[in-house]
Order: C-alpha cells, then sequence, then structure tokens
C-alpha cells in the first residue's frame, strides 16, 4: 500500500468516525445508519484483512476517546469485525454480487451482539429490548446504504491490485 493510499484512507476513516459520534447518533428512533461500519465494511471489503483489522482499531479508539467510552472496547470489536470481512473477501466474496451485502449484514449483527455481550460482561445495565430496535432499525439502514457506501469507497481508496493479493493457501494432506 503506498503512503498516499494510507493517508486517505486514515482521513476517511476519522472523517467517519466523527460522523457517526457526531451526527449520525442522534437519532431518535431507532438507530440510524452506520455510516463508520458501513465505510469500514467497505474498505475493509476492497483492501484484505489486514488493512480492515488495523482500520477497526483505529476507528474504534478514535469512536472510544470521543464518546469517552469504555477505552477498547469500540477498538476489539471493530477489529474483529473488519478482520472477518477483509479475510472473507479475500477468500470468497470479491467476485460474488452479494458479498457486501452479506458482509454487512453479518458486520452490523456481529457488532450489536458483540457490543450487547461485551457490556453485559462490564456489568453495564443493558436493556436487550433496545438492542433489538437498535439492531433491526440499523440492519434496514446498513442494507440499503451497502452498495453506495462501497461505491463511494471503491472511488476513493480503490481496490486491492492483483499482485498485492495475499496468495491462495492450499491445504496439503
Amino acid at each position: 500500500m503506498t503512503v498516499g493510499a494510507a493517508v486517505r484512507i486514515g482521513l476517511i476513516v476519522f472523517v467517519a468516525a466523527i460522523l457517526q459520534v457526531s451526527v449520525f447518533s442522534s437519532f431518535v428512533v431507532g438507530s440510524g445508519p452506520d455510516v463508520l461500519l458501513l465505510m469500514l465494511v467497505a474498505i475493509a471489503f476492497l483492501r484484505g484483512a489486514a488493512t480492515g483489522a488495523v482500520i477497526g482499531f483505529v476507528a474504534g479508539l478514535i469512536v472510544d476517546v470521543a464518546v469517552l467510552g469504555t477505552l477498547g472496547l469500540t477498538s476489539l470489536l471493530l477489529t474483529i469485525t473488519c478482520y472477518w470481512v477483509g479475510r472473507y473477501a479475500e477468500t470468497t466474496g470479491r467476485g460474488r454480487t452479494y458479498a457486501p451485502l452479506l458482509a454487512t449484514v453479518a458486520a452490523t449483527i456481529a457488532v450489536a451482539i458483540g457490543s450487547y455481550a461485551l457490556h453485559s460482561m462490564l456489568g453495564e445495565s443493558v436493556a436487550p429490548r433496545v438492542v433489538l430496535v437498535n439492531l433491526a432499525s440499523a440492519l434496514v439502514w446498513n442494507a440499503l446504504l451497502a452498495y453506495p457506501v462501497l461505491a463511494v469507497a471503491r472511488r476513493l481508496v480503490g481496490a486491492v491490485e492483483r499482485h498485492e493479493r495475499a496468495r491462495e493457501v492450499e491445504l496439503v494432506v
């Protein structure tokens, strides 16, 4: 990855994190679109698992610091989720037309359930009903915006070049 691409990705992640915390988190009914998660999934889908893990960690750290939340909680969730999306794209998903939608829906569910589980383990009170309502709303928004955000991300950061992709691992028995 070139320095210019890394800087572009960093700026995109920073702006998406700030927009998520300041603008899109203020929806009153249910939850709005998770623009940060959408952009992270799109970038991880286009650039791979290693880039996905790094941007997930950085974006989660920005969100945790901005909302004064439990430091590292969002980083953990987004790192694991973006790594999984990047790995899915590297192995099976890149050539399929439904793969970005599937990755977005799976990432939305994973982050919501993971957040609920981690907050519960930390002893914080979380109402399952609120989590389900917010999850349903976020699923609808994120599914509707998955392909447009992917198109924007492809335009801004591009996909991994053919020679940059990791070689397939062959299982020898």
